[in-house]
């Protein structure tokens, strides 16, 4: 199969620009920085319930990592945990934590549990009942607000104004329904990719970033949807971390297809593993050598190899 056939098979994993994604916006309504006192320490918080991560400012004693407190979202108040400290406070926006969560706040948000297991079977019975295309992702009992956050993905948008009464008459209190995400369903329930760690988006950052098959190209993987593409069946989120590294360090070597005349002979770059720092070339005559990244420099605008270079 070409490049251009192969390229066209896995356009569909990457991220549509209509997505809706959770963590489009914050999820704070948030003020700005400049309203808060400069001395007046700024944390890194995340909800329990999504892995949002978002910054809040706390004025009174300090705040361990795990510790608890009760936040204004843009769902509602609710619980979230403590991450860190903010050391440059460069963040755009924040909320302000209203109170460190009590022993009764903690005991709530875990009778809460038994109930959302139950909401979300109900709800999942009510969806096959109504034969809704969607599929319900997890359920949500705000902590200090009577509501419960329905989260599900579907491939179009879904007329789900009867599953909205249905559920009303069961749970007698306010009803949301959110449509999010694959990647933001990924994020929520967590597990492990391919590499043998917690999903990137579950563990390192809640901050979605567009990824395109251009970064896999540029950094020469192969374009099999088996080895690009994450359990939620998008392509990888660290193609997008990784990708800035590469792109810097390609402005610093030759280009795949680059000619350089050394020793006597005028030589072809055929691959370039960023990774290792090696270069591998060839002539016409098939003579196919590797050289270190270091052995190469710029000089008036020309690629040339040092001439103490050694080959492998």
């Amino acid at each position: 199969m070409s490049d251009e056939e192969n390229y066209e098979d896995i356009g569909s994993l990457e991220d549509s620009p209509h997505e809706e994604q959770m963590s489009e916006g914050s999820v704070i309504a948030g003020e700005d920085l400049s309203a808060i006192k400069d001395d007046t320490p700024i944390y890194r918080l995340r909800l329990v319930y999504s892995k949002e991560t978002f910054h809040a400012a706390w004025p009174g004693e300090l705040l361990e990592p795990g510790k608890k407190v009760m936040v204004p979202t843009r769902y509602g108040k609710d619980l979230a945990e403590v991450i860190d400290s903010i050391q440059n406070k460069t963040c755009q926006a924040v909320t302000r934590i209203e109170r460190i969560a009590e022993a009764e706040d903690l005991s709530r948000a875990a009778s809460h549990k038994q109930q959302e297991n139950e909401a979300f079977d109900i709800c999942r019975k009510k969806i096959e009942t109504h034969n809704l295309d969607m599929k319900l992702v997890s359920v949500h009992y705000l902590l200090d607000e009577p509501k419960i956050l329905f989260f599900f993905t579907a491939e179009n948008r879904v007329d789900f104004r009867e599953l909205v009464k249905d559920l009303v008459s069961i749970f007698k209190t306010r009803i949301e329904l959110r449509q999010i995400g694959v990647r933001d369903e990924s994020r929520v329930l967590g597990g492990l990719g391919v590499c043998g760690r917690a999903y990137c988006c579950h563990a390192v950052s809640d901050k979605l970033k567009p990824v395109s098959i251009k970064m896999a190209k540029d950094q020469n993987l192969s374009l099999n949807s088996m080895k690009i593409s994450g359990p939620c069946g998008r392509l990888l989120c660290c193609l997008a971390y990784e990708h800035l590294f590469y792109g810097e360090q390609r402005r610093l070597i030759p280009s795949e297809g680059t000619r350089i005349n050394w020793d006597g002979s005028t030589w072809k770059v055929t691959e370039v593993n960023v990774v290792m720092g090696k270069i591998k070339l060839s002539t016409d005559e098939g003579r196919v050598v590797q050289m270190p990244v270091t052995a190469f420099e710029k000089t008036d605008g020309r690629w040339v190899i040092n001439q103490t270079t050694k080959t492998t």
